[in-house]
């Protein structure tokens, strides 16, 4: 999806939750039955939930005609959250990296802060990138160390690991002294290149997907595996991939 088509839904959000915030505020004060404004922000649900799908004050109908309005604007909201979760994801498939493309080429820092280009590489090994959600994270952490371990492994099959995500190069750094990772860590600033290789994202896109693409000397791709909660099987199944294609 394109940066104009993002603006469109941004805008429709924009205008769509501006009453259904009001009408939400109102009903919100009716049912906890207070006139402050701090009733918008109090982390308390269930007796509105209660208030939006059962009927707690029959009498009262300035209760009734909000509901009734929270209501309409509430399913509207949500239809054009579907809506754009669908017509992004569409987009998204389109430019999908798959078994069997070519890589597109790009350029990142690594954590040094030097400029690596992936066509210094392709034709002359093969090369396991893994995109990975964020530095220092439980699944991230483990994943890397599971790389680190069996570097040497990587190295006989005649394979580089590079792995990316879009924190900065200062956080790489720091990940990457941590954990003593000895190969590269690519800073995808904007996941430019996450969104050029199409990889997923995963719960509303809300988390950025975990995907190892694996690349043989062609510069095409052999296999690919996505998996978020799997974090060390992506090593274990690169290195299967990496056999078969020796």
């Amino acid at each position: 999806m394109d940066y104009s088509s993002k603006n469109i839904w941004l805008l429709l959000f924009i205008i769509w939750g501006l009453p259904l915030g009001y009408y939400r505020s109102k009903f919100r004060k009716i049912i906890y039955q207070t006139d402050s404004w701090i009733i918008n922000i109090k982390p308390v649900f269930w007796k509105e939930i209660k208030g939006l799908f059962t009927t707690l004050y029959p009498t009262n109908l300035k209760y009734k005609r909000f509901k009734r309005f929270y209501l309409f604007y509430l399913i509207i909201y949500l239809f054009l959250f579907i809506s754009y979760l669908y017509f992004n994801n569409n987009t998204q498939d389109m430019d999908k990296t798959t078994v069997g493309s070519t890589i597109p080429s790009f350029e990142l820092k690594d954590q040094h802060n030097n400029l690596f280009s992936i066509d210094s590489v392709l034709g002359k090994k093969n090369v396991v990138i893994y995109f990975y959600p964020k530095d220092d994270t439980p699944g991230c952490t483990a994943e890397a160390c599971a790389f680190r371990d069996q570097f040497s492994v990587f190295e006989d099959a005649d394979a580089i690991i590079i792995g990316i995500s879009a924190q900065s190069v200062e956080s790489h750094l720091a990940f990457a002294k941590k954990h003593n990772l000895n190969f590269t860590l690519l800073s995808d600033h904007g996941n430019k290149v996450r969104k050029l290789f199409g990889v997923p994202s995963n719960l509303f896109r809300l988390i950025s997907g975990r995907v190892t693409y694996i690349v043989d000397k062609k510069g095409k791709v052999v296999f690919t595996f996505n998996s978020q909660t799997q974090a060390e099987k992506h090593v274990t199944e690169a290195l299967r991939i990496l056999n078969e294609i020796k």
